[in-house]
């Protein structure tokens, strides 16, 4: 059995305004019809008040009441006065009731049929009566000379002519009622079709339904889901969506330019086109945006998720550093490989102390680096960390120093500042650094500059000494003007200092222009080219979200040094 869907709501809402439309001119009409039936009646009595007592004032009626045939005289006069004031009758009669005129000539001589005991006593009255016509509305006047009562005039109205007349003024009423009802159901239907199309033809429960499923998912979602009307201002708002940019309750209504969020990501909220997938920093998050507009004939907003990479992107940034570990041991394992070979050969030439010599050099130069790392920085993370960025810049040809001020005791960080964090700091910063030393293109930190000559020294060797200026020639310090650089290095400084952890990279490449000390570390800014740019925007982000700080300088060996301070006490992060 097929069970009919309920009318839509533009369809209810046109029924229910038809009907309305149709009760208040069918009202409007009956209402009229009575005022205009009550006003004619009104128009009558007064008309033939009017021409009774006009006649009844007439001098040649008293003279024609005197003559011998009063019916002579009198009924010409009457039935001129009828056609010319449009009554229906004038009928001029005795004291007694006899009638001298009248419309009919057979009825002059009988008795007038209505009241005149009022008349008799002096007084004009009307009243609605049957005579001879047809029921009537009629006033009658005395007839005076000198005092008396010498004659009565009646003059009338039938009731069919009111009727009539009242008739014609319904049918135009009528007609004017039926010009509005059309009109009003005309504009009812356009304004219902066009509810129809905004509410595609759903009924009240449906749209009752929908807004219940709208809000349910709403909460539901835990991506952010923002929408912006045709003037760019926030539509609607998900606790998603709030929790990522960091909003208020009561951003609805502000224009997306007012909400002081990143300019790049402002761009986009701004942006007339879709995007799809873009990666954006605020001061908390890495967020994947996407748009698409609203249209139908016209612009009428925009919709934008967001979701939260930030912990995949540091996941990414963990990934590629183990990446770089594993590539770096690989071609550790083929050079200790070699090495081997080496011993080996030493000894099938009878060469034995020559071979253990080679080998226990080697192992001393393996082992130092490894030593002088765990014994300076007890974090395991990072120790982990800096002996993988080592290998990794000893085969770029990139000596990885570790001052001696650097110390780092295990279960020194507090909970606040997650090991993840430090890995994107310290990590993101050495590779730059050793990009910007090694003499490959210029990173997102660096300037533009042609490759530096360089030796390749092994990483162990740095860790060995200790010391900055162990390659210096003449003992010349780093940071003078014209020194020789032997080999391209990066020096880290990993330590607590009064209440803050200090990670501080600096390099030997070319440094970084004074004009892009803040640019570094927005998003996207490169000199390498599209797809790059993003390091250095995390390490801020890491930094912010450590309530730390971030500081660019000249280093000792003419390149970039950055340096960052994360404080260590729960007063400092909580202001």
């Amino acid at each position: 059995m097929h069970i009919p869907r309920p009318r839509s709501l533009a369809g209810q809402l046109f029924a229910m305004q038809v009907v309305l439309v149709a009760a208040i001119v069918a009202g409007c009409a009956f209402f009229a019809y009575l005022t205009d039936r009550e006003q004619a009646e009104e128009t009558a009595r007064r008309q033939v008040t009017a021409t009774a007592t006009a006649v009844a004032d007439s001098p040649s009626v008293v003279a024609a009441v005197r003559s011998p045939d009063p019916t002579a005289v009198l009924q010409p006069y009457a039935e001129r006065l009828r056609k010319d004031s449009g009554v229906n009758f004038v009928v001029i009669m005795a004291p007694d009731g006899t009638r001298w005129t009248h419309p009919e000539p057979d009825q002059i001589g009988r008795t007038y049929l209505g009241h005149i005991d009022e008349a008799l006593r002096g007084r004009t009255f009307s009243e609605t009566h049957m005579g001879v016509l047809g029921r009537s509305v009629r006033t009658v006047a005395p007839v005076r000379e000198d005092g008396r009562i010498v004659a009565l005039v009646s003059s009338g109205i039938t009731i069919d002519r009111i009727s009539e007349q009242v008739r014609e003024q319904v049918t135009a009423l009528l007609g004017m009622a039926g010009v509005a009802l059309a009109l009003g159901g005309a504009g009812t239907y356009v304004i219902n079709a066009r509810l129809r199309r905004h509410t595609h033809g759903m009924n009240a429960s449906e749209l009752s339904r929908m807004h219940d499923y709208h809000e349910a998912t709403l909460h539901a979602v835990r991506e952010g889901l923002l929408m912006l009307d045709g003037r760019r201002r926030i539509a609607l708002i998900n606790d998603g969506a709030r929790e990522l940019l960091g909003l208020d309750a009561d951003v609805v209504g502000r224009s997306a330019g007012e909400l002081g969020l990143p300019p790049g990501l402002t761009g986009v909220l701004l942006a007339s086109e879709a995007r799809v997938d873009e990666l954006h920093l605020t001061a908390d998050r890495v967020l994947v945006v996407s748009t698409q507009p609203v249209v139908g004939g016209e612009r009428r907003g925009t919709v934008v998720t967001l979701r939260d990479h930030t912990e995949l992107q540091a996941l990414t940034g963990e990934l590629d550093s183990e990446r770089g570990f594993t590539q770096a041991l690989r071609a550790q394992a083929h050079e200790a490989a070699n090495r081997l070979h080496t011993v080996v050969s030493l000894i099938e030439l009878g060469r034995a102390d020559e071979a253990v010599e080679f080998a226990t050099a080697e192992l001393e130069l393996a082992q130092v680096l490894t030593d002088r790392v765990v014994s300076a920085v007890g974090e395991p993370v990072l120790a982990a960390l800096l002996l993988g960025k080592a290998a990794q810049a000893n085969e770029s040809g990139v000596e990885l120093v570790l001052t001696d001020d650097s110390r780092i005791d295990d279960g020194v960080l507090p909970p606040w500042l997650p090991p993840r964090d430090l890995v994107t700091v310290l990590g993101n910063l050495i590779d730059n650094a050793v990009e910007a030393s090694s003499g490959a293109p210029a990173t997102d930190a660096r300037a533009d500059a042609a490759p530096r000559p360089h030796a390749t020294v092994p990483g162990a060797r740095s860790s060995r000494s200790g010391d900055p200026e162990a390659d210096h020639p003449h003992g010349s310090s780093p940071g003078t003007a014209g020194s020789a650089h032997r080999h391209p290095r990066v020096i880290v400084t990993a330590r607590t200092d009064d209440g803050e952890l200090v990670l501080r990279v600096s390099d030997s490449g070319p440094g970084v222009r004074s004009g892009d000390v803040e640019a570094v570390f927005e998003r996207g800014w490169s000199t390498r080219g599209p797809g790059r740019g993003l390091g250095l925007a995390l390490v801020r982000q890491a930094a912010h979200r450590g309530r730390g700080t971030v500081e660019v300088a000249q280093g000792p060996y003419g390149g970039a040094e950055f340096t960052v301070r994360l404080p260590l006490r729960a007063a400092e992060v909580s202001v």
